[in-house]
């Protein structure tokens, strides 16, 4: 692990991005931003997740017009995302938001003046989303294609026509579906500028697809030490992308949120129904915030080692097992027991209760 790099400090609502802040999770609704009511409840459940910021589509009038709603009834700040329409996105700062994601690719450079003011006023940080799928004509031209350095250039001289009005509340992605040329990017833009970084791979497809591509492309990103904020795109409901976004945040120790449940990928010699047995401590320990390391094992040979690291584990034998706290074997359990007595250790351990 690379020591993070310095880069300047920028808040979206009460959320630092950037400055030796923790990297922050942040996610996208994926409801009609149009029906406040459900766009409210999914930020409120992708809040309960671990997500810290939310970003919803304004693709027109009628869904900016309720975004003072959405922000009012929002645990986390809220950043409108805007394309083609300047005049969508000084509606959404006039709601409320909290910051505005623009695309240059999309919104002309001569629509950004009345963005940058009504931003100042207001206090609103601006993200300048370079995406691969949408990078101004010209670039693609001279580049060839969806290049690295395409879209760092398109950042580049968007972060200098912005600076050039005398605004510096930025922070900046450079997104692509395909994992080298977004590192490739991020890895470029970051040699030459210290604007605040926000890492995704855009369209990265379903749960699974998409942790290979997000913890591999994110995942590098911030072993290198570049990167402030995350998002983890998943097609389909956000709060999937908590799990793997903290997944990738607590692999590198660079935050914790909730438990990390080891256990062993199963072999001729186990003799308890393992997967069903994950499958319900991960399904009941969902809920849970306080960090925790849960070892459920299937077998003698590394269950109980591996157990005895954890905060609490149980290592399973034929029909029962050991649990095991802090290192120390506590008792003796039935198969029938794991479950439970494992919940009611856990509720003990952090006051928090599971399965809810």
């Amino acid at each position: 692990m690379k020591e993070r790099k310095a880069t300047r400090a920028v808040h979206v609502g009460d959320v630092q991005v950037g400055g030796g802040a923790p990297v922050a999770v942040q996610s996208m609704t994926s409801t009609d931003t149009r029906d406040a009511a459900a766009t409210s409840d999914q930020i409120r459940r992708m809040a309960e997740a671990g997500c810290e910021i939310a970003r919803v589509a304004v693709p027109d009038r009628e869904a900016a017009l309720v975004l003072s709603e959405i922000c009012r009834k929002s645990v986390l700040p809220v950043i409108a995302d805007i394309h083609f329409d300047d005049r969508l996105a000084l509606e959404a700062i006039n709601q409320g938001v909290h910051g505005i994601r623009i695309n240059p690719g999309n919104i002309p450079k001569d629509k950004f003046k009345g963005i940058v003011s009504a931003a100042k006023v207001r206090d609103v940080c601006i993200r300048l989303g370079i995406n691969g799928g949408s990078l101004e004509k010209n670039l693609l031209e001279k580049y060839g294609g969806p290049t690295a350095s395409a879209l760092v250039e398109s950042a580049l001289r968007s972060v200098d026509h912005l600076e050039d009005m005398g605004f510096g509340n930025i922070k900046v992605s450079l997104k692509s579906s395909d994992v080298p040329t977004m590192i490739d990017a991020y890895r470029e833009f970051s040699a030459k500028s210290d604007y605040p970084l926000h890492l995704g791979v855009t369209e990265a497809g379903t749960i699974l697809q998409s942790a290979i591509k997000s913890s591999l492309g994110i995942g590098l990103l911030l072993a290198e030490g570049i990167g402030d904020t995350i998002r983890v795109s998943v097609t389909g409901d956000p709060v999937q992308e908590m799990t793997v976004a903290w997944g990738i945040l607590r692999a590198l120790k660079l935050r914790e949120r909730g438990p990390e449940i080891i256990s062993c990928p199963t072999c001729g010699r186990c003799e308890i129904d393992l997967l069903a047995l994950v499958e319900e401590a991960e399904r009941k320990l969902a809920s849970l915030k306080s960090p925790l390391k849960v070892a459920l094992m299937g077998c003698v040979v590394n269950g109980p080692g591996e157990a005895a690291e954890a905060d609490i584990g149980i290592a399973g034998g034929k029909g029962s097992g050991m649990l095991f706290k802090k290192g120390r074997m506590v008792r003796k359990l039935k198969e029938a027991e794991f479950i439970p007595v494992l919940l009611a250790e856990i509720e003990k351990m952090t006051g928090e209760i599971a399965g809810q």
